[in-house]
Formats: C-alpha cells, sequence, structure tokens
C-alpha cells in the first residue's frame, strides 16, 4: 500500500484538508474510498440512494473523520438537479472540491435488446449519465478554483471487452469510457486547468453488484484493494487505472483487449471469442 504522505505529495488535491466527493458511497468501491480518504484527513460528502444504508455509511466515514468532517447526502444521481443540489451543499459546507468520484452503478440486467426499455433507460441514466450530471455539477467550479483537482469515473473491464450477458451494462460503462476520455482530453486543453481525470477500471470486485455473492468471491478483490490501487496508480499519473483482481492478472486483461479490438482489424465475427469458429483462436491466442 502506497503511504499516505507519497500520495498526498504527489497529489495535492488529496492534501488533508481538502474535500472528496463520492457518488455510490454507501457501500462497495466507493466507501472504501470515503474510509480511506476520511484516513488522510480529507473532509467527505458521501452520496447515495436516501436510507438506513448511506445513514450507516456516514456514521462509519465520521468514525474516522470526525462528525465536522463529514457529509452525507441522499442524492439520485439519474437526475441532473440532484447533482447539482449535492454540489452546492458541498461547497456551502466544506467549500471548494478537488475530488470527484463518480462511482455511483447499478447492475440489474434489463435483457434483450428489444426487451424492457425502461429498465435499460434506469440503467443508462445511472451508469452512464449519472456521471455526465456529475460532471456538469462539479466540474465547472472545480476549475474555477484553479487549484489542482481530480475527476474519477468508475468504469468496467465489461465497457471493454464487452462480453455477453448484461448488454444494457457494457453499453454503459463503454459510454463512461468515451466520456472520461474525453473529458481528459477537455480539461488538458482547458487553458490554467489544474483538474485532471481517470478512469477506473476495476477488475472482479465485491461490491453491492456482485450478484448472486453474500460473501467476498475467492476470486474477488475487495473495495480496500481496489482504493489502494487506484491511490498507487494517480500517483504514477495513469489515465487508465486497470485493477487486476485475484482471478485476472494484468496480462490477461492485456491480451483479453487485444483480441477485443481485434475483431475489427481482423474482420471477424462480433464478440468472436464467445463465436464457436473462433474459440480455439482465442484459447491459443491466450496461451501464447
Amino acid at each position: 500500500m502506497t503511504a499516505d504522505a507519497e500520495i498526498q505529495t504527489a497529489l495535492p488535491a488529496l492534501a488533508s484538508g481538502n474535500v472528496a466527493v463520492i457518488t455510490g458511497a454507501a457501500s462497495g468501491i466507493g466507501l472504501a474510498a470515503a474510509k480511506r480518504l476520511a484516513a488522510m484527513g480529507m473532509k467527505i460528502v458521501l452520496a447515495d440512494i436516501g436510507g438506513a444504508r448511506l445513514d450507516e455509511a456516514g456514521n462509519a466515514v465520521a468514525a474516522i473523520g470526525g462528525n465536522g468532517a463529514v457529509l452525507a447526502v441522499a442524492t439520485d444521481v439519474s437526475r441532473s438537479g440532484e447533482l447539482d443540489r449535492l454540489a452546492d451543499k458541498a461547497f456551502e459546507a466544506f467549500g471548494e472540491v478537488s475530488l470527484l468520484m463518480n462511482n455511483a452503478g447499478v447492475g440489474n440486467n434489463p435483457g434483450k435488446p428489444w426487451e424492457n426499455r425502461d429498465a435499460w433507460r434506469r440503467l443508462l441514466d445511472v451508469n452512464f449519465w449519472g456521471v455526465v450530471h456529475g460532471v456538469e455539477a462539479f466540474a465547472p467550479r472545480m476549475l474555477a478554483a484553479g487549484k489542482a483537482g481530480l475527476i474519477v469515473n468508475t468504469g468496467s473491464k465489461q465497457g471493454i471487452t464487452t462480453p455477453p450477458g448484461n448488454l444494457a451494462y457494457n453499453v454503459s460503462k463503454a459510454g463512461v469510457k468515451t466520456f472520461t476520455e474525453g473529458l481528459a482530453h477537455a480539461l488538458r486543453n482547458e487553458p490554467g486547468a489544474k483538474v485532471a481525470a481517470h478512469l477506473l477500471i476495476p477488475g472482479f470486485t465485491y461490491t453491492g453488484l456482485t450478484e448472486g455473492a453474500t460473501e467476498k468471491p475467492a476470486g474477488a478483490w475487495t473495495g480496500e484493494q481496489v482504493i489502494d490501487f487506484m491511490l498507487a496508480s494517480l500517483v504514477r499519473g495513469d489515465f487508465y487505472i486497470l485493477c487486476p483482481d485475484n482471478e485476472a492478472t494484468r496480462s490477461m486483461d492485456e491480451k483479453r483487449m487485444a483480441w477485443a479490438i481485434g475483431d475489427i482489424i481482423e474482420n471477424r465475427p462480433a464478440l468472436s471469442r464467445w463465436h464457436p469458429d473462433h474459440k480455439e483462436a482465442f484459447a491459443a491466442f491466450m496461451d501464447g
């Protein structure tokens, strides 16, 4: 684990006393981030759907950082007005925000491409539009402050290799990837900007989205491991924070991603990794 002093020296945005806003903060990766950053002396704004889980998360983070340094705000990220309200509350309570983690997400599978339009829309409203709404609400104020800032958007490997199983989720996370790449470009071309964007790409992680699991599967990382990896990656200046896990190494992920883009280059069938005519070739590629 990278030492706090090293992190805060390399990343002034994460200095003690600065403010972090985290969506999806009531559990999983978001809660792990809130606890770690509170332990580093940052003031924390937790945003999630209101209820007992958010209250419990706020209390847990306050036990680390102190009641005066923690604010929990019930927020539905699919509604732009609620992100604007979250920004107002954060700035009113603690002042300028130096870290925004757009981490809120849902994984309920709405089914086939031609099914359940409303469920598709709800998933995209949270996973994709929630990120856009967060950037719209916070980025202008972070830029106006003229200070070092970070925006970290949570994507997924499923938005890159797009495996069969939950197409709507893949679409949403592919959108987050593309949006964050464009955001990073826009920020670095903004005169005087000291705010940078990064894409967090967790591996298999035990969170509230882990289907059918009541305890951490052996192959999964914890949210705490993801945040430790994220912080070390930010110190290195990585844009793509590509996390391994206990099942997939960096090398395995790189090969899977290379095969996915190879479908276009080689003019193979869509998702050829799962196509009966290409399964053996893919296996050989992974073993090579």
